[in-house]
């Protein structure tokens, strides 16, 4: 069955999407019926093509790495250039959006935007960005509701690892009280370099120079990325409607080499932790730097690697551990939420 999809967004994550689109054709066909086609690609820098029988990927690919936009994508009966991203949406014949603009988290735009026009065009949409899920779940998943479409955001919370789906349909049946997270990787890395010898201003240049942090690390070392994460996880696991000034948040700029040699003396580790608790009705929502025992489920998660563990009622505490960004790792999550769409599963 033929899937077609029109990208907003042609960077890391969009030319990563592509890529294993392409490559994993055969496959997709032969497992799950699944003959995923692009049509459209809009991107604000890169510029704008639509087909409505397909675009070649090879293509797109090609005029991406040699010129750095898809205006060398080459002529061709029936194509169609310069549309943005919301005539995309209207007169492309996707039956699918795949959201992967550069948004601003504080706002969620343009994604916000973006998946309203979609869902009111009849389109799913399909994003790794954290700010629409984060800002205005409620609104978003009753208006796909309403329009009988669907939304998949499997990767806003840790990329391809699969934080949502898997408490979702592996763990149906228990309550979960509890969930703990190492939602941030930069932070994450900056500490296990801190346990072997870094002050923090070291660790953080090293992670900048690795690619880990960005040249502005506020985002990641004061706790924002993971907080955004923890909404995340209270509306769409919990379902409770928790915005992000419900959440305490404390980064990890704080830290000095004597708290974590005290930790060590105390056989614990200083992890960034979001934690969310079910208490008295209510619902505690953190994101702070915590020392925890060696014997923690989150402990010994080190590096660049998220993890997080769901406290079950029946099945008892169950950790996840894997990437939490990459290229592959956020194609590979927009590809998840394209399957399960494709199965109606969604």
């Amino acid at each position: 069955m033929e899937h077609r999809i029109a990208l907003l967004g042609f960077g890391v994550v969009g030319q990563g999407f592509a890529e294993i689109i392409q490559q994993k054709s055969q496959r997709l066909m032969e497992q799950f019926g699944l003959n995923a086609k692009i049509v459209a690609v809009s991107d604000v820098i890169k510029g704008s093509v639509y087909h409505p029988d397909g675009l070649s990927i090879p293509e797109l690919l090609k005029s991406v790495r040699e010129t750095g936009n898809i205006n060398g994508y080459p002529e061709q009966e029936g194509l169609i250039r310069g549309l943005n991203s919301f005539e995309t949406i209207q007169r492309s014949n996707a039956d699918t959006i795949v959201e992967v603009t550069f948004t601003d988290v504080k706002t969620g735009q343009p994604a916000i935007d973006h998946c309203r026009y979609s869902f009111e065009h009849g389109k799913n949409v399909i994003m790794s960005n954290k700010g629409p899920v984060a800002l205005a779940f409620g609104e978003l998943q009753s208006l796909a509701d309403k329009q009988h479409v669907r939304w998949g955001f499997e990767g806003s919370v840790m990329s391809g690892t699969p934080a949502l789906r898997m408490p979702i349909t592996s763990l149906a049946g228990n309550e979960i009280n509890e969930i703990q997270g190492i939602l941030n990787g930069t932070t994450n890395y900056m500490l296990t370099r801190m346990e072997e010898g870094l002050s923090y201003k070291e660790a953080l240049m090293e992670a900048q120079k690795n690619g880990y942090a960005e040249a502005d690390p506020t985002s990641d070392v004061e706790g924002f990325d993971a907080l955004y994460k923890t909404v995340i996880l209270a509306n769409v696991i919990l379902q409770y409607p928790l915005k992000t000034h419900d959440v305490e948040r404390q980064g990890i700029s704080h830290l000095t080499k004597e708290d974590i040699k005290q930790a060590k003396q105390e056989q614990k580790k200083w992890k960034l932790i979001a934690k969310l608790k079910k208490e008295n009705g209510h619902l505690i929502a953190s994101v702070k730097p915590e020392k925890v025992g060696l014997d923690h489920p989150l402990a010994n998660i080190t590096g660049a690697t998220n993890a997080i563990t769901y406290h079950c009622d029946l099945a008892g505490p169950v950790t996840l551990i894997g990437a939490g960004a990459g290229k592959v790792e956020t194609g590979f999550s927009i590809l998840i939420d394209l399957i399960n769409i494709h199965r109606k599963q969604l």
